[in-house]
This record gives structure tokens, sequence and C-alpha cells, in this order.
């Protein structure tokens, strides 16, 4: 059974992002693409954060995180955002801090600022449930998704 959940989850397709978190003075970004929209009123956004991430503690101690939407020809930044040095992460590249602390990613095509609202665990993510408190589109490039990159992520770690 395990192996045909695995291959038909496989299947699903997600938008890929970048996931930043900021608390003092400590940034973090990560690739996230287990994201939804789960409400309009409020405009809640879902993003499940692994327990072990280093983002996860960042968020849990501001209440914020900032999703960076990528267009499909930033797919370098996926190997940009995955390494576990989160100040190199940022090098190089053009980026301010939200209204809400963290870094939104100036050539992205657009952002979603959040504060936590709630969350759950219901396994080995935790569900982070912010309410859009600022966004903003730079431009009408096609966003970036899990169709356009051949790993697939499936939560193990």
């Amino acid at each position: 059974m395990k192996d045909a959940w695995i291959q038909a989850v496989s299947k699903m397709t997600y938008g890929i992002y970048v996931l930043t978190s900021a608390h003092n003075k400590t940034i973090n970004g990560m690739i996230a693409s287990w994201v939804s929209m789960v409400s309009f009123d409020p405009p809640l956004i879902m993003a499940a954060v692994h327990t072990n991430r280093y983002s996860h503690i960042l968020i849990e101690k501001s209440g914020h995180f900032t999703l960076n939407i990528l267009s499909q020809a930033q797919i370098s930044f996926l190997s940009r955002f995955k390494g576990p040095d989160s100040n190199g992460k940022f090098a190089g590249i053009r980026w301010e801090q939200g209204v809400n602390g963290c870094p939104i990613l100036l050539d992205s095509i657009g952002y979603i600022e959040c504060k936590i609202k709630e969350n759950y665990n219901p396994g080995n993510h935790t569900l982070f449930i912010g309410k859009i408190i600022d966004a903003k589109s730079f431009n009408n490039d096609l966003p970036l998704n899990t169709a356009d990159y051949e790993g697939v992520y499936l939560g193990k770690n």
C-alpha cells in the first residue's frame, strides 16, 4: 500500500516558493511546495513546514513568514535555498525586509507576507495558517511549479 500511495502522491502538482522567515536579526529561506490558500475572507495561506527545519524555529518565534513566488525561469533558486547556510542563501541577490520582518526577494514575481493565525501539528509537518498582511505582484511571468522540476518532495525529512 505504501508504495502505491507514494507513487500516486508524487503525481500531485504544487507551486514552488521560497518561504522566508526572520527572528531578531536572523533570516532564512527554504523551498516550500506544500502551500495553499485556505480562506478568502479572511485571506489565509497555509504553509506546511517540517519540524526539523531551521525556518520552523524562526516562524514559531516570530509568528510570521513570507512566500516569495518564483517564475519558471528561476528554477536555479531551488539549489540556492536548499542548503544550510542561511546568510549565504541571500548573498548576491536583491532582497529587502518586509513589513513582517521576513525577506522579500525583489526579483521574484511576487510575494505574500503572513502573520500566523493558527498552527496545527497533524504529523511530521506543522501547518502554519497565516493571515495575509501584505502582498504584491511584480510581473506576469508564469509561476514555477512541481511540473517544471524533476524532483518530488514527499516530506520524509
